[in-house]
């Protein structure tokens, strides 16, 4: 199976490089090459494969305020119109989606049939994404998933460590609360999901996020346990430490259907943090 991914640096085009498996040739599209601001040349990549996987992305949600239509343009034309130069050659595609289309109320975890009512710019732009992939005709599987962490790249595991190691507190929100989700595992449940679709999978919109649901605060304090570091973590509220995003105080999502349908569990994001820790301070 031949397979074109869009993204090469991101966290998950890392792993799902890592992870490639036997029989796969994966090629990668680094930004000089399919640069996601320009819609068109996202779609004239398309081609001499058998499937494609979306893993490119506008991520800096608060940038997304002050610059939506290029977060809109990353984010919903240049899928879009990839989407829809994979319908034109018959060719599926797995486009990589996020908890920010819900607008976070509750505390039950969010099913992929929720209504979706995103509370920003990253959410909105992602939320059209969304739709561009489903109307271009292209059989796809959209994958919402939340709070990744890797060794690559800028996240929240590589932030605590950083800070962790030089002070003696971190004051961290208490009441957002989500599953952690190493881009490993994502990338893993992406070959999976991958596989389906050659064999002719229908596909549809599924979640995949680690367990257990947790808050920031939580997941800082396993990550200071995990790596020996004396850093004490104070319970702060999101009201004191504003952003020019607002964050969905639930992100929990649902992934039920994504094992009925393709037998993936959620990952256990605990057992990812040792290797990685390892990795990251190395």
């Amino acid at each position: 199976m031949r397979v074109l991914v869009f993204g090469q640096t991101g966290q998950v085009a890392q792993e799902l490089a890592r992870s490639t498996p036997a029989g796969v040739t994966a090629r990668f599209l680094p930004r000089d090459k399919a640069d996601l601001i320009v819609p068109s040349a996202c779609a004239a990549a398309v081609q001499d494969c058998d499937l494609v996987i979306n893993a490119a992305a506008w991520t800096a949600v608060d940038l997304a305020e002050t610059q939506e239509a290029d977060a809109h343009i990353v984010n919903a034309a240049s899928p879009s119109a990839i989407a829809r130069a994979c319908a034109a050659l018959g060719v599926p595609m797995i486009h990589i989606s996020t908890d920010y289309v819900f607008d976070g109320a509750g505390n039950s975890a969010f099913l992929p049939d929720h209504p979706t009512a995103p509370l920003g710019a990253y959410g909105r732009s992602k939320l059209a994404g969304e739709f561009g992939v489903r109307d271009s005709g292209a059989r796809h599987v959209i994958l919402r998933t939340s709070w990744v962490f890797s060794a690559h790249g800028g996240n929240f595991l590589k932030t605590m460590l950083r800070l962790g190691g030089v002070r003696e507190n971190l004051n961290v929100v208490t009441d957002q609360i989500g599953g952690p989700t190493a881009a490993s595992a994502i990338a893993t449940a992406i070959w999976q999901i991958a596989m389906a679709l050659h064999a002719g999978h229908v596909g549809g919109t599924y979640h995949f996020a680690g367990t257990p649901d947790v808050s920031w605060a939580g997941f800082a304090r396993a990550i200071m346990q995990a790596a020996n570091l004396p850093c004490t973590v104070t319970d702060i509220p999101t009201s004191a430490y504003p952003t020019l995003a607002r964050r969905p105080a639930n992100s929990r999502l649902d992934c039920s259907v994504l094992l009925r349908d393709f037998g993936i569990a959620r990952p256990d994001w605990r057992a990812s943090l040792p290797a990685l820790i390892k990795e990251i301070t190395l």
